[in-house]
C-alpha cells in the first residue's frame, strides 16, 4: 500500500525552507562561498562529503551538468563543509520557527516520530538519503525535526530518480516534462541550467515518444506518462518502509502538513516552485 501523498508533499515543504530563505545567499556567502547557486549545491551535497562535479551532477539528476560544475569542487575549496552544513541548519531553523508557532506544532514529538520513520527507511539504492542519515543529529528539537524531514525527502527524490532514469527520462527531458505539465515555472530551463538546445533536444525526446505535441503542449499520453511515474515513486517509497515506519508516518502525517501549510501562510514556501511538488 502506498502512503498517501499529502505527507511526501508536506515533508517536501518542511525540506525546502532552506532554498527559499531570502538570506540563504548572504548565509553561504559568510562561509566563503560564492553566489545562491554555489550555496544550493554544497550545502545539499555536503551530506556526502566533498563530492566531485560528475557525482553531485548523478545524485542530482535534474540540474545541468555545466550548472553543478561552476559550485563544485570549488566550494570545498572557499569554505569548510562543516560551515557549510551548519548554515544549512541555521537557515532550516528560523524559516520553520515562525511556521511551527503558526501551527501550534508539538515539534519535540513530531521530531520523534519523524525519526522513527527514518529508522524504519531501506535506504539501499538510496545515497543522498543515506548520506543525510549518516550526518549527526542536532541537539535541539527544531533542528531533529528539519534534519529527519530532510533525510525522508531525499529518500524519496532518490527514489524518484530511480523511476525517472528506468522510465528513460534523462535530467532535461524530466524537467520539460514537468513544465509540460505545469508542476514547475516556466523558467524552469534557466534555473537548472539548461541551455536553449539542449532544451529543445530534450522537448524532441518527449515529442518522439508522444508525450508532447509539435507545440511542446502534454499530450494526454504524456499526462498518463508523468502520472505514472509519480505512482510507481510512491510505490517504490512505500516498500522501502518497515511496518513500524509506515505506521509512525501515518501518525504523524496531519502535523507535518499542518506545518506545511504554515509554511505557506508564513511565505517560507511558495507554490508552484522548481522542485514541482504541489502543494499537500
Amino acid at each position: 500500500m502506498t502512503q498517501r501523498r499529502a505527507f511526501w508533499r508536506s515533508i517536501e515543504a518542511v525540506h525546502d525552507v532552506v532554498y527559499f530563505s531570502p538570506e540563504a545567499k548572504a548565509r553561504y556567502e559568510a562561509t566563503g562561498l560564492k553566489g545562491y547557486w554555489m550555496g544550493y549545491v554544497a550545502s545539499r551535497s555536503a551530506a556526502v562529503g566533498t563530492p566531485s562535479a560528475g557525482l553531485v551532477t548523478a545524485l542530482f539528476h535534474g540540474f545541468a551538468p555545466s550548472l553543478v560544475a561552476r559550485a563544485v569542487p570549488d566550494a570545498w575549496h572557499m569554505a569548510s563543509r562543516e560551515d557549510v552544513l551548519e548554515a544549512r541548519l541555521g537557515l532550516a531553523r528560523d524559516a520553520l520557527a515562525p511556521a511551527l508557532d503558526d501551527a501550534g506544532t508539538d515539534v519535540a514529538q513530531v521530531a520523534r516520530e519523524l525519526g522513527q520513520v527514518v529508522d524504519g527507511l531501506d535506504l539501499a539504492g538510496r545515497p543522498l538519503a543515506a548520506a543525510h542519515a549518516d550526518l549527526p543529529a542536532p541537539d535541539d528539537d527544531i533542528g531533529r525535526l528539519w534534519h529527519a524531514a530532510t533525510t525522508i525527502r531525499e529518500y524519496r527524490g532518490d527514489c524518484h530518480v530511480a523511476v525517472l532514469t528506468a522510465a528513460g527520462l534523462d535530467g532535461a527531458s524530466a524537467n520539460a516534462l514537468a513544465v509540460a505539465a505545469g508542476l514547475v515555472p516556466d523558467g524552469q530551463r534557466t534555473i537548472r541550467g539548461w541551455t536553449e538546445d539542449q532544451w529543445d533536444e530534450a522537448v524532441g525526446r518527449l515529442a518522439t515518444r508522444g508525450w508532447v505535441d509539435a507545440s511542446g503542449s502534454l499530450t494526454e499520453t504524456g499526462r498518463s506518462a508523468r502520472a505514472q511515474v509519480e505512482d510507481t515513486t510512491d510505490r517504490v517509497c512505500a516498500a522501502g518502509l518497515d511496518r513500524r515506519a509506515t505506521g509512525r508516518a501515518i501518525t504523524v502525517e496531519d502535523a507535518v502538513v499542518d506545518v506545511a501549510r504554515a509554511l505557506e501562510r508564513t511565505g517560507a514556501v511558495a507554490y508552484p516552485n522548481p522542485t514541482g511538488v504541489p502543494r499537500p
